[in-house]
């Protein structure tokens, strides 16, 4: 078999060569520096419908949680994506949709993939490398009140010299929390010794309106043993972050505290993204192993923020009109808090829950009774004789108490609770005067009680009672009249 014959090209072509191989090279790299100094393909949507509080977008493929810019003329309007139906993606506004056009140029801010020649995929991304905001985080937040977006209310400055993070985190598995094992004092008599609260607790605050939530939540901000306080107020009047940061949390609070502000003239989904981005400043300290109470007033309009969100983009209500999205939400943002790993930070966290007309089986706050480590309810009937705080003990329960205390203390919180119900489910009887003295020997004792444990359950906002001191005193109410 002859073998093939391999010609070389004879000497004189290989010079030419080179000189093509240089004159390619230097081409490929002034068009290196052409590509480096090109703008990115920027893919954009149009607008195409408003109704109400949702808008609907054409021409885009975004994740739900992605954010994007609606370009105007003269402004620019930043939107979250909350849904989407086919080709159309539902889009809730940040702040007021006024001068909005149809068609006009919707522009996203996170990663999206652009189709090349060939049918390849090429992927821009103009912020975060996932489909969630990211918010500024730091020890440069202290003492600073800002909006749901991170940005400054307090007219002191722009943030400096601060990290971000992603407003939307996953919980920390609860194989790997640590235990509810140290007691928090809160400085408020009736809680530390009746209703004990433990590092990373989650405990929910029920109340109506006008029965001293607020009054409670100061004084809590003020005396608790913690080394930051978030105070998210999510909801609320305008007048009254003002009156809370001024009146009620006052200098020395806000020294340590970092306040998320999203009254209720803000749009839905500022609402949402307040309480979740004070939750993620919570975080952000309990990572740098720091003992952090977390203060949202209220989980209710959070809900209710959801609530107008759902209803909004078509989801059907459920219960009482609030669409099943809302009960899935609450647990995302209530299981973020509490401790983290063996030997790192904690979020003990109170959450305030208004309950309509004073109804405890409303369905945020059943639901909200049932995902909280405990609840502290305030009593109308209380505030109006002017005993504050209006703490209800006979309806309010601490479920992390009995791992917290001693078992001794166990026994006289149980011993309070049930001579103070006693007397109070007589109380009418005793008023008219148709009881007769040694009748009921528990009921006797209750009347010779009643006005020491009253005494002991008031305290004044501008009155602070450390957890050993209130214990030694507990232990007296009993032991000074037997």
């Amino acid at each position: 078999m002859t073998s093939p014959i391999i010609h070389s090209p004879p000497p004189a072509i290989l010079a030419p060569m080179d000189d093509h191989a240089q004159h390619w090279q230097a081409c490929l790299q002034n068009n290196q520096k052409f590509v480096a100094q090109s703008k990115l393909l920027l893919i954009s949507g149009r607008l195409t419908k408003v109704t109400g509080l949702v808008m609907e977008a054409v021409g885009l493929k975004m994740a739900v949680g992605s954010t994007c810019v609606i370009e105007l003329p003269n402004n620019r309007i930043e939107a979250e994506v909350v849904g989407f139906s086919g080709e159309k993606l539902f889009l809730m506004p940040e702040n007021d949709v006024h001068g909005l056009i149809p068609g006009a140029r919707v522009v996203p801010l996170e990663p999206v993939s652009a189709p090349l020649l060939g049918g390849k995929q090429r992927t821009f991304r103009r912020r975060a490398t996932d489909h969630t905001r990211h918010l500024p985080v730091g020890d440069k937040l202290l003492g600073r009140v800002l909006d749901g977006a991170g940005r400054p209310l307090d007219q002191l400055g722009p943030l400096v010299a601060v990290t971000t993070a992603p407003s939307q985190s996953r919980p920390i598995n609860p194989l790997n929390r640590a235990p509810i094992e140290d007691v928090l004092d809160v400085g408020v008599r009736a809680i530390n010794n009746l209703l004990t609260v433990g590092r990373g607790q989650r405990m929910g605050l029920f109340a109506g309106s006008g029965v001293g939530k607020s009054v409670l939540l100061g004084m809590m901000a003020r005396y608790t043993s913690a080394d930051v306080i978030v105070v998210g107020l999510i909801g609320e009047r305008g007048r009254e972050v003002k009156e809370f940061i001024t009146n009620i949390l006052g200098e020395e609070g806000m020294a340590r505290s970092v306040v998320v502000a999203a009254p209720a003239d803000t749009s839905p989904l500022m609402r949402l993204q307040g309480a979740a981005y004070a939750t993620t400043i919570a975080e952000y300290f309990r990572d740098q192993g720091k003992h952090v109470l977390l203060i949202m007033d209220s989980l209710t309009r959070y809900a209710m923020a959801q609530r107008e969100i759902a209803l909004a983009i078509g989801e059907p209500p459920a219960t009482k009109g609030y669409p099943p999205s809302v009960f899935a939400k609450l647990p995302q943002l209530v299981e973020r808090a509490g401790n983290g790993t063996e030997g790192g930070g904690s979020i003990t966290a109170f959450y305030t829950v208004l309950t309509e007309g004073d109804d405890q089986q409303d369905p945020i706050a059943d639901s909200a009774r049932a995902i909280l480590d405990g609840h502290i309810v305030l009593s109308r009937r209380l505030a109006e004789q002017g005993h504050y705080p209006a703490i209800d003990i006979e309806a309010s329960i601490s479920r992390a108490m009995n791992s917290l205390v001693s078992e001794q203390h166990f026994t006289l919180v149980h011993r309070f609770k049930h001579v103070y119900a006693h007397y109070q489910r007589n109380h009418d009887l005793i008023s008219v005067g148709a009881y007769v003295n040694g009748s009921d020997p528990l009921l006797d004792e209750g009347i010779t009680l009643y006005p020491y444990m009253e005494r002991f359950l008031k305290q004044g906002m501008f009155e602070r009672e450390s957890y050993a001191s209130g214990i030694t005193a507990f232990n007296h109410l009993f032991e000074d009249l037997h």
